[in-house]
């Protein structure tokens, strides 16, 4: 019984992502943000407490990468997709029901699915990460859902346009899987000894969600795509 409890957490994960799948279908992106909300909870809880508890198995792994999938790769994709296809540009390009030219969003599905077996495989990412993970897509993807929505700050018209999306899901798709060290968010104690960035980084994240609201999101994964970058470059921070 103890050992399904983490898989239990997992289909939480899974359930949630198809609630917010089914919310961005409908273009009701606050409740389609806190189903994410609720599932990036479940997606880091199910880890914590199988290492609370001491079980561990190659069936929470799996389970865990499939609901991953949908949570943090097919609903930013629908979430790019939605947004492309509600830019009068793409109007002028529809098969059907379908606006192509917001077909290319689905690359950011791709690249996670990819990215995602390429994890399971990879045993050098038990710690931190290479390249970044899924859920900090979803979380900038989601956004720039949400400026889409509430206009802030007058950015609802630039975050949607195709020309600015369309750089963007090239460069998310090459983050999924470049050879780029950076850090996870799994705090190693309480200390400030070996948690030094998650601590800075936690700290400027309520900050800007305080000041900023929902363009912290995209905002600091974009601070958190350079803090890997200057690690890399002037620090030397190496893959290992």
């Amino acid at each position: 019984m103890k050992k399904n409890i983490p898989n239990a957490i997992t289909l939480v994960n899974l359930f949630c992502g198809c609630c917010a799948l089914v919310c961005v279908f409908n273009e009701m992106f606050v409740p389609a943000f806190w189903f994410l909300f609720a599932g990036g909870l479940a997606d880091y809880a199910d880890g914590f407490v199988a290492r609370y508890l001491g079980v561990h198995s190659v069936l929470g792994k799996e389970l865990d990468s499939l609901a991953d999938m949908v949570s943090f790769g097919v609903v930013p994709g629908v979430i790019l997709y939605t947004l492309i296809s509600n830019h009068p540009i793409a109007e002028d390009y529809v098969f059907g029901n379908v606006k192509l030219l917001a077909l290319p969003a689905f690359l950011v599905t791709l690249f996670s699915c990819l990215r995602l077996a390429k994890f399971n495989l990879d045993t050098r990412q038990s710690e931190d990460f290479i390249g970044l993970n899924t859920p900090s897509v979803t979380m900038f993807v989601t956004g720039l859902m949400l400026i889409y929505h509430f206009d802030s700050f007058g950015m609802g018209d630039m975050v949607y346009h195709p020309y600015i999306l369309y750089p963007t899901i090239l460069i998310l798709s090459y983050l999924l899987v470049a050879e780029l060290p950076m850090f996870s968010m799994k705090f190693k104690g309480m200390k400030w000894d070996g948690n030094e960035q998650r601590i800075v980084f936690m700290i400027i994240g309520i900050l800007a969600i305080i000041f900023l609201r929902e363009v912290a999101f995209s905002l600091m994964i974009g601070l958190y795509v350079l803090f890997a970058f200057f690690d890399k470059i002037f620090l030397g921070k190496k893959i290992e």
